[in-house]
């Protein structure tokens, strides 16, 4: 059997070290909200660039920590609502004692399933996700069920690393996204190219959107 290398041993070691007592979703928060995460993904002009309102109903699908959930809920303010989606239950309640903490009550932490988005039919003005495109079964599906959530007008917003920007499998070409949201319904609205490693894409969908 073949021996594990000491410096991976080490810092396996390093990460139960700093991470075991708190769980998994510690040690995801730690490699998906890096230090430099802030310089490259530029939240508050992303945010800036969707002209939320107050009272907007906001669902951050694949929410994690919270990175964009908490940034959604200062814009649309107490009259409006931010559902937290996710399938890891211990980041939806890291979000939840976090949402308390920070006094922002228009949070709602939701599980999900793999396949779903776990919200009512017509309840949000906006699907955001970023970063987690790439990890959905069968996106053309996926997005064809998860539109009737939208309400008319409503927006699907998409930020995902390109494909030429961060390893193999874990990256969407904006061509693959747009091809597989148009199979489902959607058409692309609007497109912002400030973003250095990501694509940023704003669909409709079709049905909802005619006159």
């Amino acid at each position: 059997m073949k021996k594990a290398s000491p410096i991976l041993a080490f810092a396996l070691v390093l990460l139960l070290g700093l991470f075991g007592p708190l769980g998994c979703g510690s040690i995801k928060r730690f490699f998906w909200e890096p230090a430099d995460r802030d310089e490259w993904q530029q939240p508050d002009r992303v945010v800036a660039a969707l002209a939320l309102s107050p009272g907007d109903q906001i669902a951050d699908l694949g929410s994690g920590g919270g990175y964009f959930t908490y940034r959604f809920a200062a814009a649309v303010g107490e009259t409006g609502q931010v559902f937290a989606l996710d399938v890891d239950e211990s980041q939806n309640a890291y979000i939840e004692d976090q949402a308390t903490e920070r006094g922002l009550p228009q949070i709602k932490p939701v599980h999900i399933p793999e396949d779903g988005v776990g919200i009512p039919d017509g309840s949000v003005d906006m699907i955001f996700l970023s970063n987690v495109y790439h990890h959905l079964p069968d996106q053309t599906e996926y997005f064809r069920r998860a539109g009737s959530a939208l309400r008319p007008g409503g927006r699907l917003v998409v930020v995902e690393f390109r494909g030429d920007s961060f390893p193999r499998g874990h990256a969407t070409t904006p061509d693959e996204i747009r091809t597989q949201l148009e199979a489902a319904g959607y058409m692309l609205d609007e497109s912002h190219e400030f973003l250095e490693k990501q694509s940023f894409q704003i669909f409709v969908l079709k049905s909802k959107n005619r006159d």
